[in-house]
């Protein structure tokens, strides 16, 4: 399998689902990837611009709530960070696409017993709450980009 980041796919646990980026034209789980969105567009340079302009970004974000910065983001499959959120009316929603691919991270508290997950790409920036079993999430702010 081959990449269009230059990932290593060996020790990835998503990799006996994934299709392959080069083959898959950047689409190894059948959605858009930003990675290769961003790397087939302007280089793999200006990738590295964008996810440090993003870090910086997410930062003043994180801030704002008063979290932990990051200092990294990762290409993560949307079926591994698409957690359903309940709502006010009882109903639960998702606010991601499983087939794409996101950047992002988690920012553990384990004194806590508490994790703070990002997930953006290029139109968004998703901030969220869980325990560190991944269980009860919820939704910190949603913000367009």
């Amino acid at each position: 399998m081959s990449t269009i980041c230059g990932a290593n796919c060996d020790n990835c646990g998503f990799k006996d689902s994934c299709k392959g980026c080069v083959e898959t034209c950047g689409m190894p789980f059948g959605g858009k990837c930003i990675a290769a969105e961003y790397i087939k567009a302007g280089g793999k340079e200006a990738y590295h611009e964008f996810k440090i302009k993003l870090i910086s970004e997410i930062n003043g974000l994180l801030d704002n709530l008063g979290i932990a910065d990051t200092e990294a983001l990762y290409e993560l499959p949307g079926s591994f960070v698409n957690l359903e959120y309940a709502l006010d009316n009882g109903t639960s929603v998702k606010f991601l696409d499983d087939k794409r691919i996101y950047l992002g991270c988690q920012i553990e508290f384990e004194e806590m017993g508490v994790c703070y997950g990002v997930v953006a790409d290029t139109n968004f920036i998703l901030v969220c709450s869980y325990s560190m079993n991944g269980s009860d999430p919820e939704l910190l702010m949603y913000k367009k980009r």
